[in-house]
């Protein structure tokens, strides 16, 4: 199902839509500040399991989910005056920060050392999608096994097909990565340079 649905002002009707097929353990391809996501509820372990097959990836690599904002990190992670502060200067934006996670977060989605890699991107459809939801929503970018970016959600449909319950249509992304930040310890390190400005980091 190819859903069109207003970049600026997503329309209710559509997002529920979409929520309601989260809520059944279905996923789904979204647009974000930087890619095209593949997505599902971060609660649903089966989904979760297939979103790695999908992706063939090595279960020891969590994926990062989304949180539709600040406040909604601290549940899923332990953040500091530090990591607040700064974080806060950039959130919405293209920035994946990674933190220690807290004890909501399902032990799928933790790496070994237990941090959590998070999102807040400026785009209203992904974060409607998990303001509505009421859980942080898988961000993992909608690649073939070969890594080629699909920017175009309907050959995004046309190539994932039923292995995906919707692919929203929510217009171009910018098509470049998030910069990936770790604030373990109060202690940055860019991990990726990405679409983000690091300089703060620096």
């Amino acid at each position: 199902m190819l859903l069109k649905i207003n970049p600026d002002n997503p329309q209710e009707r559509q997002i529920q839509r979409v929520v309601d097929i989260l809520r059944k353990g279905g996923i789904v391809a979204y647009p974000t500040d930087t890619f095209y996501g593949i997505g599902c509820d971060i609660m649903n372990k089966k989904a979760i399991e297939k979103i790695y097959a999908i992706k063939q990836r090595d279960k020891t690599k969590p994926f990062s989910f989304i949180c539709p904002d600040l406040k909604d990190i601290s549940t899923y992670a332990k953040i500091s005056n530090f990591a607040y502060r700064n974080m806060k200067r950039l959130l919405p934006g293209p920035y994946t920060f990674v933190l220690s996670g807290s004890r909501m977060v399902p032990k799928i989605m933790l790496t070994r050392r237990k941090t959590a890699g998070i999102r807040v991107p400026k785009n209203q459809i992904a974060l409607s999608l998990a303001k509505e939801l009421g859980n942080p929503i898988i961000s993992t970018s909608a690649t073939d096994p070969d890594g080629n970016i699909f920017e175009d959600p309907s050959l995004l449909h046309d190539y994932f097909g039923n292995r995906l319950e919707a692919v929203i249509d929510g217009g171009p992304v910018p098509g470049s990565p998030s910069s990936v930040i770790s604030l373990i310890d109060d202690i940055p390190e860019i991990i990726r340079y990405g679409a983000g400005d690091t300089d703060i980091f620096e």
